[in-house]
């Protein structure tokens, strides 16, 4: 095969891991974070987007195999793929955080009850768990995300509106009327005689019932950003409570909470103090380096056939050593971009220009830049180009070619589309230096010096800018990942 052969069968893969489910796990890297993950030591995943957490999402729903041989059944809490189920409550979201962490727990017990069904848990327990959900409504013919939640959510409204026009009574602490027995608030004397029993206490019903068939029962839940992103307020309350929630059953050795998380939403919901969030000790960050992210590049280099083909390597003796792993990178790429004794090296010019203000690069923007660098490589060579020099099968000028696209994508569809109150500021700084202060930007954006000094400090959290200089007359610098966007000019303003 020549260059051009190959380079049209290459693919690195989809930039988000919902789009290649099928694929991930042939070169996912095995880490000490998944394998936390998958072994059950770690049950809150943190991470910037496009870090990396849909994929371990993925993976830990495409290794059910595993599970089922550990007796864990695992069950997803929000779509993988298409609409979150969550977004069918953005017109008509629950009153409260209150409200939110009623419906949390029976959409839980939903999920669970429903399951359990069709793994036919026996027992007193599970007799008593399916009776009490059927009763109900809550339990499900058939595994739907969609219907359990709607389930629980009438059945949260019905107690709400029941609650709201009739007294509760002090003995049973229940409203009268209410059908179905499952209360949020836990009973009176008069009230468990009469045959109510509180969420919690059906939860430890549950639990016992797994613990009787020696099972476990673990709720994965992924792409919550995307389901409350329309509403601040909605994706607090949300995720307060089910942080709640999430400390209420930690007792419940058998029924576990896998969240997957951004942490920068993690952040925003403990800004104003949140005592649950000491509690939330089983939890990781994912983070990426240097040797991980090569790593990362030459797997998906790899799982291409002609690319094994045509270096004639073996993947395994090359993924056992970093140093082997050098090597192929720099025969598939050129030594640099940009040409100079103290130029960086291409490993490095790469990384630094997909690195967000904070110095982080995603893997997300790192497939992203690869995949279009292929593409314009392909292009240069279709319109007769000369092919890369030596082994190379890119070219230099494909990655500066690359690299305008990968910074617009990452510009309006992350940072634009998930800060939207920011936008205007942004795009007000379209031409303009690449270093600025909060002078300069108070003339540029036409308010007060501190106004323009608070608002370099929320880009700055965002990773838009980075923070330079003395506290006291700080500069913000801008990467290179958001520069082509807004067609930046090198230096400092004046």
């Amino acid at each position: 095969m020549n260059k051009v052969e190959v380079l049209a069968a290459v693919t690195f893969g989809a930039r988000i891991a919902e789009n290649e489910i099928d694929t991930l796990k042939s070169y996912f890297v095995e880490t000490e974070q998944w394998r936390k993950v998958i072994s059950g030591q770690v049950d809150v995943v943190y991470g910037p987007k496009g870090s990396g957490k849909s994929a371990l999402y993925a993976l830990l729903r495409n290794s059910e195999d595993d599970l089922v041989e550990r007796r864990i059944v695992l069950a997803p809490g929000e779509n993988v793929r298409g609409t979150p189920v969550f977004e069918a409550l953005v017109g008509d979201p629950p009153a409260g955080e209150e409200e939110f962490r009623a419906l949390w727990k029976l959409y839980f017990l939903s999920l669970i009850g429903t399951a359990s069904r069709m793994v036919k848990l026996s027992g007193d327990a599970a007799t008593e768990l399916n009776d009490r959900l059927d009763e109900a409504g809550l339990l499900q013919p058939e595994f739907s995300l969609k219907r359990s939640l709607q389930a629980a959510l009438d059945y949260v409204r019905r107690i709400e509106s029941l609650s709201a026009g009739v007294k509760i009574d002090p003995n049973s602490g229940i409203p009268s009327g209410l059908e179905g027995k499952i209360t949020i608030r836990e009973p009176g004397i008069e009230g468990r005689k009469r045959g109510f029993i509180s969420a919690d206490s059906l939860l430890e019903i549950a639990n016992k019932a797994l613990d009787e068939n020696t099972l476990k029962f673990w709720i994965a839940l992924d792409r919550l950003d995307v389901a409350f992103a329309d509403s601040a307020a909605l994706e607090e309350n949300a995720l307060r409570a089910l942080f709640r929630v999430s400390r209420d059953i930690a007792a419940l050795e058998n029924i576990k909470l896998k969240i997957f998380l951004r942490d920068d939403i993690w952040a925003r919901i403990t800004t104003q103090g949140f005592r649950e969030a000491s509690h939330v000790t089983e939890s990781i960050t994912i983070t990426w380096e240097q040797k991980s992210l090569l790593n990362l590049v030459i797997r998906r280099l790899l799982h291409n056939e002609p690319v094994r083909q045509f270096y004639r390597v073996d993947a395994a003796k090359v993924l056992s050593s970093s140093s082997e792993q050098e090597k192929l990178f720099y025969r598939v790429f050129p030594k640099q971009i940009d040409a100079g004794k103290r130029k960086s090296t291409t490993l490095d010019w790469i990384l630094t220009r997909t690195a967000d203000g904070a110095g982080k690069t995603a893997p997300r923007e790192l497939i992203h830049l690869l995949s279009v660098a292929r593409d314009e490589q392909l292009k240069l060579l279709e319109m007769g180009a000369p092919e890369p020099p030596g082994q190379a099968l890119f070219d230099r000028a494909a990655f500066k070619a690359a690299l305008p696209e990968v910074s617009k994508v990452r510009f309006q569809q992350t940072l634009c589309a998930e800060y939207s109150k920011l936008k205007p500021a942004l795009i007000k700084l379209d031409g303009e230096k690449t270093q600025q202060s909060a002078g300069t930007l108070a003339k540029i954006w036409r308010v007060k010096e501190a106004e323009a000094l608070a608002t370099a400090e929320q880009l700055t959290e965002i990773g838009f800018f980075q923070k330079r200089g003395p506290k006291d007359q700080p500069l913000f610098w801008v990467p290179f990942l958001y520069r082509d966007a807004l067609h930046l000019v090198q230096g400092q303003a004046e």
